[in-house]
């Protein structure tokens, strides 16, 4: 039986479109601080590749990991699963 390896996929805002086939999505995620035990807001904004250009700032979209397609990113757009108000 072979096993395929799935690929990460993850929930975010589009934070920026300003870029040529290029999104910034924002990621945030709550982190158990080590030592007084709150919970704290983090945010990881990853660049996506987005061929035709669909999303704009504002949408929740899912990304999936993928190759390297530049120095920066190694996302790839999914699917649109919201559109900004």
């Amino acid at each position: 039986m072979e096993k395929r390896s799935q690929r990460k996929r993850i929930v975010g805002v589009v934070s920026s479109d300003k870029m040529d086939k290029t999104i910034s999505v924002k990621v945030e995620k709550l982190v158990r601080h080590p030592i007084y035990g709150k919970y704290v807001k983090r945010v990881t904004v990853y660049k996506a590749h987005d061929e035709e250009k669909k999303a704009r700032v504002g949408d929740k979209v899912e990304i999936m990991e993928t190759r390297p397609i530049s120095k920066t990113k190694c996302w790839r757009l999914v699917r649109i699963l919201g559109e900004a108000a």
